[in-house]
């Protein structure tokens, strides 16, 4: 039986429930609130370091004041239970700062699903503190100093895309450069850029938002996501005209991003002459201290073509679970990344519509160090465990 989340469920309301997760979930640093009704309870998770992590129950009763208190805040219809809705509103909980939080309602079968995605900008993180190795760390700044081209950041949802691109902005001289952003939705607030939101409803789309910050007179154009052909096609045309263009892909890895441009109709020369780096990244989390517990490797760890990455015998760290880590046996995340900079033989590749093994054989010669590798050596470090490299690479 799952524990209740209070001593006492007597004159709880939906107002005090919903400040106590809030405020519970922000101490935890939880990216979201899952809130969830089952048949004869209401079910709470948060998403602690990119994983779910059970936090108990409340009573079902609670369910319908609950829902309807978010729908107040994030001027929802309150009367609309039978289609999922969003918004975003802000809680001023005391005692720190206002903590921002988008909404989201999904009916199922017993009742209506609520998630909150807790969004903390006051924690943006110094690119210098994201996990780069130094090759890595400035082969990225000298990029992001450059006056025009594409930077394309890669890989899964809640993978820290987003984190990566603000980080990589704050080492711009935002003060006498023109930086403007178009997301959906805005996850930092950054005072010294001009920053917009896309609003479909209204059709104001990636793609007609990104024409109307070309007539703003950008320095440097931040696109949330690349979701189609047409905002590809601007982006690429923005970076060939005097633009620096950074964005996302939702792929897989530096190679699959380039073939992934070309597919979306993009000719392959302004994909060439545009592109200047792809970073394809992962989040792993990191070891608790407090309880993590050294071990030897049972056999040796290959990658996909033999390679052996780590020999048997290799002393690593594995996690265990403690009060301090809420029994995860991790605290935080760091990322681990795959940087491919683009040079004249790739761009080559790129104009011939070259295959996929053509452009690995090209990028392996030239030293790039793929995920799992930048991960395997995140573990030989302590700094995570093996378990935690297999999951996300």
């Amino acid at each position: 039986m799952a524990r209740s989340l209070f001593s006492s469920s007597d004159d709880l309301d939906a107002v005090q429930v919903l400040d106590h997760l809030v405020r519970r979930a922000a101490s935890a640093g939880a990216s979201d609130i899952h809130i969830e009704p089952k048949r004869e309870t209401l079910r709470v998770r948060f998403r602690i370091d990119g994983v779910m992590v059970n936090q108990g129950q409340l009573p079902s009763e609670l369910a319908p004041p609950l829902t309807s208190r978010v729908k107040v805040l994030a001027r929802m219809d309150m009367t609309e239970r039978r289609l999922p809705q969003d918004g975003q509103f802000s809680l001023d909980l005391g005692g720190g700062p206002l903590v921002h939080l988008r909404a989201s309602t999904f009916p199922a079968i017993h009742g209506e699903t609520l998630v909150l995605r807790v969004l903390l900008g006051h924690q943006m993180i110094p690119v210098e503190k994201i996990g780069m190795d130094p090759a890595d760390l400035e082969r990225a700044t000298r990029l992001a100093a450059r006056p025009s081209g594409l930077i394309i950041v890669c890989g899964p949802t809640g993978s820290g895309k987003t984190s990566t691109l603000y980080s990589l902005l704050k080492v711009m001289n935002t003060t006498e450069l023109s930086v403007v952003t178009l997301e959906d939705p805005i996850e930092v607030e950054f005072g010294e850029i001009t920053q917009g939101q896309t609003n479909v409803r209204q059709g104001f789309t990636f793609a007609a938002g990104l024409r109307s910050i070309l007539r703003q007179d950008p320095d440097v154009i931040l696109v949330g996501e690349m979701r189609d052909a047409e905002t590809a096609q601007i982006c690429l045309q923005a970076s060939l005209t005097g633009h620096l263009v950074l964005s996302t892909l939702h792929t897989s890895d530096a190679v699959e991003t380039v073939t992934r441009l070309v597919d979306l109709g993009v000719e392959p020369w302004i994909v060439a002459n545009s592109l200047l780096a792809v970073l394809a990244q992962r989040l792993v989390r990191v070891l608790c201290d407090a309880c993590a517990e050294k071990h030897e490797l049972a056999q040796d760890l290959g990658d996909d073509e033999g390679k052996t990455l780590l020999a048997k015998g290799t002393e690593l760290r594995r996690a265990k679970g403690c009060a301090r880590c809420h029994q995860t046996g991790y605290r935080g995340r760091t990322g681990i990344f795959e940087m491919l900079e683009v040079d004249d033989d790739l761009r080559e590749l790129i104009k011939s519509r070259a295959a996929k093994r053509a452009y690995r054989e090209k990028i392996r010669a030239a030293g790039l160090v793929p995920l799992r590798e930048a991960a395997v050596a995140k573990a030989k470090a302590g700094i995570t465990s093996l378990e935690e490299v297999l999951r996300v690479t």
